[in-house]
């Protein structure tokens, strides 16, 4: 019996990587999207890539980068999924090596129970190039997985993770039904559902 779910964000619960959205107005999108694809392929240490790509951030206004994260596309799916796992009592909680100003916004719209991501540092309304928090390393997801089924008292066996990339793969470790979602080949190896439309709701046909 299914008690916790847990979505990666960037590629899976959003249609895109946020962090190529907020590059897009410095010019930078190519760049910063170069290195988000070697990073989720496993290529390159997710600590260092996220430490590169926000450093290229800098000076990017606040304002700007709420206005870039309160319009990031969902899933096709997203709404109808979270809304078919709450009505089933399950507990659907958010982990993002992205950004608060994306996740926290995406869960008053999304209504899911709980999101886990990293803060972009600002100073006088411009983003500084440095970044802290909860989802900086490769491993982070899966610690706090183990955190919040100790906290819910919840098994491997009741938990669903989703996710597309290699910095999902920690999570993978601590839950039974393990959903790669049109996902790289490095995580697809470690599922055991694999999804390979953009629609979330086929999730719902497995459980």
């Amino acid at each position: 019996m299914l008690k916790l779910a847990v979505f990666d964000f960037d590629s899976t619960l959003m249609d895109g990587e946020t962090i190529d959205f907020l590059a897009e107005p410095l010019g930078l999108k190519d760049k910063v999207a170069a290195i988000t694809e070697m990073a989720m392929r496993g290529e390159l240490d997710f600590f260092e890539s996220l430490i590169m790509r926000v450093k290229l951030l800098e000076g990017l206004e606040e304002k700007k980068v709420d206005e870039i994260c309160h319009n990031l596309p969902f899933m096709p799916g997203a709404d109808e999924t979270i809304k078919a796992l709450k009505k089933d009592n399950i507990k659907v909680v958010v982990f993002s090596g992205g950004f608060r100003n994306a996740t926290s916004y995406a869960r008053e719209k999304l209504g899911f129970d709980a999101d886990f991501s990293n803060t972009l540092h600002a100073k006088d309304g411009r983003l500084t190039g440095l970044v802290g928090g909860e989802m900086m390393f490769s491993h982070s997801k899966g610690d706090m997985l183990v955190r919040i089924q100790n906290i819910l008292g919840v098994s491997p066996e009741e938990t669903m993770v989703v996710g597309d990339g290699a910095n999902d793969l920690s999570m993978f470790k601590h839950a039974n039904t393990r959903v790669a979602f049109c996902a790289k080949e490095v995580l697809k190896k470690e599922a055991n559902i694999i999804i390979e439309e953009k629609d979330l709701t086929k999730i719902l046909e497995f459980l």
